[in-house]
């Protein structure tokens, strides 16, 4: 049985159990395990390591635990979001280019003590709601060079890209943002379902199922 992992901050976290795996929270990878673990039957195990409140050097700090140790056969990661919000929140953020070099540490060890893992980097994304508003030209210009860091280091290792910003933008054309991001941060049920499906269709577009 191959292993498929989550990693991420509160976004992935999604108030999993930290003592059953089986319970990956109410969030996309629970989705994602419902569809690919019944397409797929008894082929794969899905787990969730993301925790609430990370940023990506959180994600480095505890590499080894959540991450390396696990042996993983693919790895999704979305993490970006905090590296922003906590600079506003208690001036604790990670500026742009750490969070570039950090992302890229990451990848480098996994990649060397995990060989063969694919690797999906998920887009940060934000939205103007009520976590946000207050200091939504700092929210919009940020998470889009950490965006754009993601993708670049996407680009550096060759690894598949999952945009969302621009579909989250796009259904706001639909529905109010706090629709599909509670907050302008965390999805609702459906802002979930997005990312689900987008996380869905890169697996199986890159003919790793």
């Amino acid at each position: 049985m191959k292993t498929v992992l989550f990693q991420g901050d509160s976004i992935t976290d999604a108030g999993r159990d930290r003592n059953n795996d089986n319970y990956r929270g109410n969030g996309y990878p629970t989705l994602v395990a419902g569809k690919l673990g019944a397409k797929y039957p008894g082929e794969y195990q899905f787990i969730n390591r993301g925790v609430s409140g990370d940023r990506v050097v959180d994600i480095n700090a505890r590499i080894r635990r959540d991450l390396i140790n696990l042996k993983p056969d693919y790895l999704t990661v979305l993490i970006g979001i905090n590296d922003v919000w906590h600079e506003v929140g208690s001036g604790n953020g990670v500026c742009n280019e750490k969070y570039f070099r950090t992302y890229c540490e990451i990848i480098e060890e996994v990649q060397h003590d995990c060989p063969g893992v694919k690797i999906f980097i998920l887009e940060p994304f934000v939205l103007k709601a009520a976590a946000t508003e207050e200091n939504w030209d700092y929210f919009k210009s940020e998470t889009a060079l950490r965006a754009e860091s993601a993708k670049k280091v996407a680009e550096k290792y060759g690894l598949t890209f999952i945009p969302l910003q621009e579909k989250f933008d796009a259904l706001c054309e639909k529905a109010a943002p706090d629709y599909w991001l509670l907050d302008g941060v965390h999805p609702s049920a459906m802002g979930h379902e997005v990312i689900a499906e987008a996380v869905c269709d890169a697996l199986e577009k890159g003919l790793v199922f």
